[in-house]
């Protein structure tokens, strides 16, 4: 979208009324970026865990991860249009569309497709395209979020700087990064160097370690005095996820692992980001990092009555 001018429907797409450029769609996806660039290991996680982390009957672990993350309840979102930023394969777009949302996802990576598919009967509608490069008007949506994906750009502070002009008068935004208060992840940045430059395939398999791993924990614990530190050691000397769910703990082992970008940030870095850019009411979210703010309601308010909200988000 480097012309920034209206979008309209081709035969194959959406093409550019002004410059002529394509946006094609393919496998039911209009595409704005021609490749995934630095987010391929993503478009390779989900599809291999294309629904592993969706709610269902007997979990609703991705909708308590929302609450803690966002501060958005169902009374928030019920019959507004959110924006999803980095929806990889929907698990948190589910929730906001079972609470009543028309979400737009955005990703740059194929997992756009496994979102579609596993949104299909939801009010959603998924692109993929550069949080860089965002193909909406100002001022088009009521909510946005971004769970644990800005730290995955090369530039985490200008990623986010990119949303909140998206925002209607009175919208609300919220965002959760990694931390950077906590230090145990210091031998995993080392290992990262090596391990962010193997192949997506070579990556997953060697995460497999974490489920013998997770049993020495478990043993290391019960021991009187010492299991407990022993544990915490082996933990911080080889950083992995220690979910009790197998499929879990080796899908947030590759997902620390495999991103060519890593950031991790304070709550004084982050607020910065908010105030500059105008917004207000910043209050900090249940788990770290997690912040929202609110655009003022004094700003004008752009609409055209002749469109739907969703395509009038189009730019």
């Amino acid at each position: 979208m480097s012309c920034r001018n209206n979008l309209r429907q081709a035969a194959d797409g959406l093409v550019c009324a002004v410059c002529g450029r394509k946006y094609p769609v393919l496998n039911g996806i209009v595409r704005f970026v021609d490749t995934q660039h630095y987010a391929g290991s993503f478009g390779f996680q989900w599809k291999v865990y294309a629904q592993t982390q969706l709610d269902g009957e007997h979990s609703r672990r991705s909708e308590n991860a929302f609450r803690r993350r966002t501060g958005f309840c169902p009374e928030d979102l019920a019959g507004t249009l959110v924006l999803d930023v980095g929806c990889g394969m929907g698990r948190f777009a589910e929730v906001a569309t079972r609470w009543g949302a028309h979400v737009v996802g955005i990703d740059l990576s194929r997992a756009t497709e496994v979102a579609a598919r596993n949104l299909a009967n939801r009010k959603a509608t998924i692109f993929q395209a550069d949080v860089f490069n965002l193909p909406f008007a100002p001022q088009s949506f009521d909510y946005i979020y971004s769970i644990g994906v800005l730290h995955h750009t090369p530039n985490c502070e200008r990623a986010f700087k990119m949303l909140p002009p998206l925002l209607k008068p009175g919208g609300r935004i919220a965002i959760w990064l990694y931390s950077a208060y906590n230090r145990w992840y210091r031998f995993s940045d080392l290992y990262r160097k090596v391990t962010r430059r193997l192949p997506p395939q070579v990556l997953h398999k060697l995460c497999y370690g974490a489920v013998p791993l997770y049993g020495v924990h478990q043993l290391l614990r019960k021991i009187p005095l010492v299991g407990r530190p022993a544990s915490a050691a082996l933990a911080y000397v080889i950083p992995m996820a220690l979910d009790r769910d197998r499929n879990w703990r080796v899908l947030d082992t590759f997902d620390w692992y495999s991103p060519w970008y890593q950031s991790k940030h304070t709550y004084e870095e982050v607020f910065r980001w908010f105030e500059s850019c105008g917004l207000e009411q910043l209050h900090v979210i249940e788990q770290p990092i997690a912040v929202q703010g609110r655009r003022p309601v004094s700003v004008t308010k752009i609409s055209d009555p002749d469109k739907s909200e969703v395509e009038r988000c189009v730019g």
